[in-house]
């Protein structure tokens, strides 16, 4: 199991060159698409993936609680069986049997009762991807991060990428390491500028190209260069770490 872009530092795995890798070896593969679905192209058919996971709520804005996916290949659908059998999987799950026996297809990985309401607004968070490319989000995504970068490294020395720079190598996300990381991602965030924090010392920035602008990123990369030049980080109410970070 692999995620596809790393959650810390944005790194973008080769799908397609592991995978057949992995196959060569008589190995499965499962690909974690959390940091990838809305982001950039997947094409799991091609590059032949056995099985994928992810979830709605980050790039293709379904919001907290937001539905999970998955993904199975073709011919190993039949002969899956799920971790979880839920009764809405079974082959028929009104006939309440004592014994479970698998529905057809992708249905049997249905283990509970749909979560309506959140499918309901996710439903209504994918109407804004009607008449997109992935290709153009891709290369937005390429735009925002890179002016980003830019404009960090120009004006803070004392932040370290931890992103790949080649940006065909990242997903769409930017990392960079600073030692007081989390208590500068707090004074961010006091500022209404939302990224968030990784141990040991990476604060990661999520670009959105449906909807974050070039005038957001230049806010959030000024705001951030001032904070670690100033030492603006340095206050007891950042320093405090919260669960959730």
């Amino acid at each position: 199991m692999l995620t596809e872009v790393d959650y810390r530092t944005g790194r973008l795995h080769d799908m397609a060159q592991i995978t057949r890798a992995a196959h060569d070896a008589g190995a499965l593969v499962i690909w974690d698409l959390a940091h990838t679905a809305g982001a950039l192209p997947v094409d799991l058919a091609g590059c032949k993936a056995d099985f994928a996971i992810g979830c709605t709520y980050k790039y293709l804005n379904g919001g907290p609680g937001a539905p999970a996916f998955i993904y199975v290949r073709e011919d190993h659908m039949e002969r899956i069986r799920p971790a979880l059998s839920g009764w809405l999987g079974h082959e028929a799950p009104f006939a309440f049997e004592l014994d479970y026996r698998p529905g057809a297809g992708i249905e049997r990985m249905r283990v509970g009762t749909p979560p309506v309401v959140q499918m309901v607004l996710l439903d209504a968070a994918l109407d804004a991807w009607d008449g997109v490319e992935m290709a153009d989000v891709r290369a937005r995504s390429i735009e925002l991060s890179q002016q980003f970068i830019a404009e960090v490294e120009a004006g803070c020395p004392l932040l370290t990428l931890a992103s790949p720079r080649d940006p065909l190598q990242r997903g769409s996300q930017v990392s960079f390491r600073f030692a007081e990381g989390y208590a500068a991602m707090q004074a961010l965030i006091a500022r209404r500028i939302i990224g968030d924090f990784r141990a040991p010392d990476l604060m990661r920035f999520g670009f959105c190209p449906l909807y974050n602008s070039e005038a957001e990123v230049g806010t959030a990369a000024a705001a951030l260069v001032e904070i670690v030049n100033k030492g603006l980080w340095d206050r007891e109410e950042f320093k405090s770490r919260k669960a959730v970070t």
